[in-house]
């Protein structure tokens, strides 16, 4: 399992490759959700792909859409334990298409640098720039027709990760001040992954565990954190940050909502379910579910396990639950 990737004589990487897919842009086809690729930093080669439900397009064609009827916003991060896949990757595309119209939410999927070329924070420094870009962007389909005042930053696995770390970062007040009037209402971590040095009970249940075995998660933060750095690094190990209670302050005061979502089967399930009660503790509102049997982001490789995943991401945004 850790023959994803290899680094070659020269120093460079070879990634494992994946099957990817195109955007679909022409709103005179039958697809039920338009998406379109657009340049987030040409420095970086970092970019976003933003999906819209085909159907709020013939709404504005026939004079409907107001400021009140706009479509709640979801800034996606993608999983591949920081390493591997891409906004394109099609497991990460039908996702995020998906969900698009079975939330009628406008999605915008982020691309940011991968390690070990580009090594932590490096994801987290291009998840937040995509933040600044939603705010200010004069992009159609974001000023049209997604309601920025009630954004929810969302994330699988490693992109569950990026999510605390970008929302550490948004909750400073200087931050909320510089991205209004982006207004975040929540953040939502799928399967997110976390670690540390000393190994939880799920971990040992799951050190040949099909998806991430012990030996491909060991890697993956190998490659991913700063040289040097080990599995305690807050980058991996979020609650042993000096900074945690503070970070958990401002989310509540700031109102958050919080879900996690994630399946007791996943070798990161003590980690999620220790993410889950620090918070508590620490007074922020947290939902947490956790399917039975399910494993570490089946919701992606299995698509026909996500719609009751789906129907609870609405409830929550809809401030249902």
């Amino acid at each position: 399992m850790t023959d994803f990737i290899h680094q070659n004589p020269d120093g460079s990487y070879t990634r494992i490759s994946m099957p990817s897919t195109p955007p679909s842009p022409d709103p005179t086809s039958l697809s039920a959700v338009l998406s379109k690729d657009v340049t987030l930093n040409p420095t970086r080669n970092t970019w976003v792909r933003i999906y819209l439900p085909s159907k709020a397009v013939l709404a504005d064609n026939s004079s409907t859409t107001t400021a009140h009827n706009k479509l709640p916003l979801i800034v996606y991060y993608h999983g591949g334990g920081f390493v591997f896949t891409h906004v394109s990757t099609s497991l990460n595309h039908g996702f995020c298409d998906t969900m698009a119209a079975q939330l009628d939410a406008v999605v915008v999927s982020v691309e940011y640098r991968l390690a070990p070329e580009s090594r932590l924070p490096a994801a987290y420094d291009d998840a937040m720039e995509a933040l600044d870009w939603v705010k200010s962007t004069d992009e159609s389909w974001v000023r049209q027709f997604a309601d920025i005042s009630n954004c929810f930053l969302m994330g699988t696995s490693a992109g569950g990760n990026i999510v605390y770390h970008v929302g550490a970062s948004a909750s400073a007040p200087a931050s909320v001040e510089q991205l209004a009037p982006l207004n975040i209402r929540g953040l939502i971590f799928h399967h997110p992954f976390f670690g540390g040095v000393a190994r939880t009970d799920s971990e040992i249940r799951g050190v040949d565990d099909l998806v991430i075995p012990r030996v491909t998660t060991d890697l993956l933060w190998e490659l991913g954190l700063p040289i040097g750095a080990d599995r305690d690094h807050k980058y991996s190990n979020p609650t042993a940050d000096d900074q945690w209670s503070s970070n958990c302050a401002r989310i509540k005061e700031l109102g958050w909502r919080l879900l996690v979502a994630g399946g007791d089967r996943d070798p990161v399930f003590d980690r999620q379910m220790e993410f889950v009660e620090k918070l508590e503790k620490n007074g922020v509102s947290v939902i947490s579910h956790f399917f039975p049997g399910n494993p570490h982001g089946v919701e992606i490789t299995d698509p026909s396990t996500a719609p009751v995943l789906f129907v609870l991401l609405k409830k929550f945004i809809n401030n249902d639950m």
